[in-house]
């Protein structure tokens, strides 16, 4: 069937979490933990009984067969942990680390939660801004060879964001996307659809981090939690009960609390960002600073961005105004943290939307021209 005719596969796959579903709905048809559970009992049986005999290869050939068949994905793999099951989780600090793991989440995804046929989709994959070509080459071999899809479209995680255009009209592409998943956060400009590498900025603690901090404050108080449930107890408290004084310093706004090593706080951090990008792009950035991840949102987590990145920018005005002794009051920079509902799937969502518009089937990137360009084709 003609590709065009079906709506085009989205995967928007975090650190963290993962988010599947089709172009042209308003949410996800799942949310997953990014994390594959493999059945490595056949190798550690073969390697128990045939510790000293290497001449056994059928016997290894099927063990490996039936590992990488008995696999699962997500909370599932996470509810078989601790048995004969071990998890993987392919993706770290927004890049790759094992393509195979990450192979295997794919196939469940689509085969198992999506239930399509790869052949008869076009797909968009997200990836991070700071992923090389030759990772989004590898995403194109894996999603042409190994399912067959027809055509694939890579597009960047702070693009989608701002495409999701719920704080701006579609055609006004610009924008600081201000990005905290489970790690890596990053703080990424981008003018008129272009990301402006030189002045992003990363942030240390990411959403993970506040986990293992609020782990580490019931440790403290002696609450008795079973290892293996703490992170996801943990977790569960994060979702459900944070929240961000407006102002009460927090782990985002005084960041040494958690990790000595590193003092610049996420307002200062935005801002260092938007003066460190075109001087006549700065109002229109700080116009439109477009909130996406998990971490945050917490409970008035934009209120207190904003008042605090405003506070910045009227502080350096005040003094800069005194220092020249102006008699004439410059005009104001206007501040706008956007914050909606949807933001801990803004790239999903902004993919959703890609994926609908009618010129997308333009922008696909087809398997023949894969074939010919290689990472040049995204």
């Amino acid at each position: 069937m003609d590709p065009t005719c079906r709506p085009a596969v989205i995967f928007d796959n975090g650190t963290g979490y993962s988010k599947l579903g089709f172009a042209g709905n308003s949410e996800p048809s799942f949310i997953l933990p990014t994390v594959v559970g493999v059945n490595d009992s056949f190798l550690k049986n073969l390697r128990q009984t045939d510790a000293n005999d290497n001449s056994n290869w059928l016997a290894q050939y099927n063990a490996g067969v039936m590992a990488d068949l008995d696999f699962m994905i997500g909370d599932e793999a996470l509810t078989r942990s601790g048995g004969i099951y071990s998890l993987d989780r392919p993706i770290r600090n927004s890049q790759v680390e094992n393509w195979d793991t990450l192979e295997k989440f794919w196939q469940q995804s689509i085969y198992n939660y999506l239930r399509c046929d790869p052949e008869e989709h076009y797909f968009l994959l997200t990836d991070s801004p700071v992923t090389t070509p030759e990772s989004r080459e590898y995403m194109g071999e894996i999603m042409f060879e190994t399912f067959n899809v027809p055509g694939l479209y890579i597009a960047v995680q702070s693009m989608l964001t701002l495409a999701a255009g719920y704080s701006t009209p579609k055609s006004d592409m610009t924008g600081v996307v201000v990005d905290i998943g489970d790690s890596a956060p990053q703080v990424v400009p981008v003018v008129n659809g272009y990301v402006i590498g030189s002045s992003m900025k990363s942030f240390p603690i990411s959403g993970n981090d506040v986990t293992r901090f609020i782990l580490q404050l019931l440790q403290e108080r002696g609450e008795l939690i079973p290892p293996e449930d703490s992170m996801e107890t943990a977790r569960k408290i994060k979702e459900l009960y944070c929240y961000s004084c407006t102002d009460i310093v927090k782990i985002f706004f005084n960041p040494e609390i958690y990790c000595t090593d590193f003092t610049t706080a996420l307002p200062d951090l935005i801002d260092k960002c938007v003066q460190s990008s075109p001087i006549d792009t700065r109002r229109a950035l700080y116009k439109n600073i477009v909130l996406a991840g998990g971490g945050t949102m917490f409970k008035d987590f934009y209120r207190r961005l904003q008042n605090s990145v405003k506070k910045i920018v009227d502080d350096r005005i005040a003094a800069n105004t005194a220092r020249l002794g102006l008699d004439v009051k410059p005009q104001p920079v206007e501040v706008n943290v956007a914050s909606n509902p949807i933001q801990g799937y803004a790239a999903w969502f902004g993919g959703s939307v890609v994926a609908s518009l009618p010129e997308f089937c333009d922008r696909v990137v087809p398997k023949e021209y894969e074939v010919k360009a290689g990472n040049r084709a995204y």
